[in-house]
């Protein structure tokens, strides 16, 4: 029998037995086998491996370390990292190291690409400093003030979109404490810094979401802006639209019960709508129920709709895509995970599930109970 190559020459191993292997592998492992070398890439393009674009979750778990999830194969991956995780676009992750660096990664290929230092900050107004070392702490200060506001990376909130084929980034952050956002675009040597229009505040910093070059944001006094990014030295304003605050006990069933957790997200269809997304976990004494309740933008209103057609949301990204049987997933339904992600201050409800619209059923994940988990996001890597 003919010896096998030495393990450093893998990319001369004969292409039939390499087929053999990659269609073997689970998702995962295709996709990083395929990172190898420029022959076992090419050999991945001849192979009908896994189906591309199942949902996946990313977990983070109290110690730190990160874990894939695919649903379809009930399997958790290991993935060790150092990375926090702050947004993603397909297979792209937009990720801060603990030197509070900002960086794009690919979660397969682990390539990465280098984002400008935090308080390389374009503004007139405002001036970010970083206050030495590895301590991810940061002073914004005014132009016209010596005392400033003390900020941390823990703190720090961004969203990401990716266009895969034209390889164009943008990037929108900010810190939770600080009503300021800052963007970039692939080309920039720097952040460029939104406007809060004097007495516009933004409310939370987990509220936004960004889809291609437009931005949707919610501020402080329950107003949303959507605005466009695509202008080289100055963003576009399209509109503002109030949203009204949600209760926080309401009527249920036959009874009040109480609520245990809840939250308010915004979306964007794939046909360019705004949605509302309100969800509320109930406790009783002897039973634990998830509700959601969809408003889509009419004119200058909300009106409450009660379908998504043939259309899945996935609320972690704050965006719905078609609904697709052979790639897992389910129409009219909302995947969701936890009421708000990386709160520092407080716990965050992880409940890990995919909601039915149409029925009103809820299907969790009974292997992922016994994992202590900090936080998990949905993501699709196509």
């Amino acid at each position: 029998m003919e010896t096998l190559p030495n393990c450093d020459r893998w990319s001369e191993l004969p292409m039939d037995l390499l087929r053999c292997v990659f269609e073997r592998l689970s998702f995962v492992d295709f996709h990083r086998a395929k990172m190898v070398c420029s022959t076992w890439y090419l050999c991945s393009k001849q192979t009908l491996g896994p189906r591309y674009g199942s949902p996946l979750l990313i977990m983070s778990q109290e110690e730190g370390s990160y874990r894939l999830y695919n649903p379809e194969e009930d399997r958790v991956y290991e993935a060790k990292s150092n990375y926090r995780f702050l947004g993603s676009s397909g297979k792209w992750f937009l990720i801060v190291d603990s030197r509070s660096d900002l960086y794009i990664l690919n979660v397969f290929s682990s390539e990465r690409i280098r984002l400008p230092p935090l308080e390389t900050v374009k503004s007139s107004l405002y001036k970010l400093e970083r206050l030495g070392g590895d301590k991810g702490l940061f002073i914004e200060r005014e132009a016209t003030f010596s005392k400033g506001l003390c900020l941390a990376t823990k703190d720090l909130r961004a969203v990401l979109w990716v266009d895969e084929k034209k390889r164009d980034y943008v990037v929108v952050w900010g810190f939770e404490a600080c009503p300021y956002l800052r963007f970039w675009k692939k080309g920039d040597v720097r952040y460029r810094e939104i406007s809060t229009h004097g007495d516009v505040r933004y409310q939370s910093l987990n509220n936004m979401v960004l889809k291609g070059y437009s931005l949707y944001v919610q501020t402080e006094w329950s107003s949303i802006r959507h605005l466009v990014l695509s202008g080289r030295d100055i963003f576009e304003d399209v509109w503002t639209i109030y949203w009204p605050q949600m209760r926080t006990d309401v009527l249920f069933g036959t009874g009040v019960y109480k609520v245990s957790s809840y939250s308010n997200k915004m979306a964007v269809t794939t046909s360019g709508e705004l949605l509302m997304v309100k969800t509320k976990a109930y406790e009783s004494t002897s039973e634990r129920h998830r509700m959601f309740h969809l408003y889509k933008r009419l004119d200058n209103k909300f009106i409450e709709v009660d379908s998504l057609g043939d259309e899945a949301l996935f609320l972690d990204l704050g965006i719905t895509v078609p609904a697709d049987h052979t790639l897992g997933i389910e129409p009219n339904s909302i995947y969701f995970s936890c009421d708000e992600h990386f709160v520092h201050k407080r716990v965050s409800c992880i409940d890990i599930c995919v909601y039915n619209l149409a029925t009103k059923t809820i299907k969790r994940f009974p292997s992922l109970s016994n994992l202590k988990l900090k936080d998990a996001q949905w993501f699709l890597p196509s």
